[in-house]
């Protein structure tokens, strides 16, 4: 059975797939109102799911942006955003070398650093040259058994223990080592930047352009109706939060420039699996019947349930400073409408090759055990 953790790092690892509609980009884009000043930003990544709605929202707010990654996609913004290449490994090819030099930005947005080695790198190399360092962290990096138990289920806010660093020599990012190396790289900025660091650990982000297919597989699977297989554990927390409101929330915080850490989590009020499927459910166009098989059988006929999983401690994270600070949320309604408008807009092969979405034979299988 597929651990959270790795779904968490599948995710991260699926990062680089299709790139967002520039039609979404657009629509994102709409009556947004100019920040009050603009900023130079760096962008470490920007390609993948959460880089297009971050660069959108910081282009429409009448920001310049310059982009640093290995190039892969080059072109997706036109002449609307300046792009470096190199490699975030100061081993490979040229390595950072495109960063070098005395030019200076006001804030950096780091994507796409996974291994410590990396992050430390980039963080020095642009320390004297930046403002403030914004750090895509994970909320992968908790060690939720160690959390305080409330209610039976353990909470973890920004200041509960995160996992050990790894041995110095692990790079190899899996679902073993997502957490504690991305918890590693969310010490390392703290401790090079201080006050001018900011650190976001989200939690399964959604939304349109979501290359992991988690949560648009609960969007389509409930619109088909018919007898679906729920996640085990229907009095679990399930949480989340829409790419669009966790990446204005990241650019107000550099806007802000607002220090410390923040959990990246929603929805506003705690729901459980049950809450989440039967709000989904309303959506369904034909009749739907829920069924809640046991870990057990899930795990024995190895039956995906994206972005749920029915072991480890049920746990939430506390999102209050995030809120404090500024996180907005959209409701599940809207966010479930973008994401079928969007999967509906992407090609045949796109849809047809959905990642981990299980299939109906074997969801057939798992609704007979159910059963009983």
């Amino acid at each position: 059975m597929t651990t959270r953790r790795t779904f968490l790092a599948g995710g991260a690892a699926l990062f680089g797939g299709a790139a967002l509609a520039p039609s979404l980009l657009a629509r994102s884009s709409q009556d947004v109102e100019p920040a009050a000043k603009a900023l130079d930003v760096l962008v470490l990544g920007g390609t993948g799911f959460i880089g297009p709605h971050q660069i959108g929202r910081l282009l429409a707010r009448g920001h310049r942006v310059t982009m640093f990654n290995r190039g892969r996609r080059s072109g997706m913004y036109g002449d609307r955003v300046e792009e470096l290449q190199g490699d975030r490994d100061a081993n490979v090819g040229e390595g950072l070398k495109a960063l070098h030099g005395g030019r200076r930005w006001d804030a950096v947005i780091d994507n796409s650093g996974y291994v410590p080695r990396h992050i430390r790198d980039s963080a020095e190399l642009l320390a004297e040259r930046c403002g403030r360092y914004l750090y895509t962290s994970t909320v992968a990096v908790y060690d939720y058994e160690r959390a305080p138990l409330v209610d039976g289920a353990h909470v973890a806010g920004r200041d509960s223990a995160l996992y050990a660093a790894p041995e110095p020599a692990t790079e190899q990012v899996d679902g073993e080592t997502y957490g504690p190396l991305k918890a590693e790289g969310d010490r390392i900025v703290r401790e090079i930047y201080g006050d001018r660091a900011t650190c976001v650990r989200p939690t399964y982000i959604v939304g349109p352009g979501d290359t992991t297919d988690r949560f648009t597989y609960w969007v389509e699977r409930l619109r088909r109706g018919g007898d679906v297989v729920c996640p085990a554990g229907p009095d679990r927390f399930l949480e989340w939060i829409d790419v669009r409101d966790l990446c204005n929330f990241m650019v107000k915080l550099i806007e802000d420039g607002t220090p410390g850490a923040f959990n990246g989590v929603g929805p506003a009020t705690p729901m459980t699996n049950e809450e989440v499927m039967l709000g989904l459910r309303a959506f369904a166009s034909a009749p739907t019947r829920l069924h809640w098989p046991t870990p057990e059988v899930l795990e024995e006929l190895r039956f995906n349930t994206p972005m749920c999983d029915p072991f480890g401690p049920n746990h939430r994270t506390d999102a209050g400073p995030a809120v404090a600070a500024g996180l907005e949320y959209r409701s599940l309604a809207d966010t479930v409408r973008d994401t079928h408008e969007w999967w509906t807009e992407q090609s045949e092969e796109r849809r047809g090759r959905a990642r981990g979405w299980p299939s109906e034979e074997l969801e057939a299988k798992v609704v007979e055990r159910a059963r009983g």
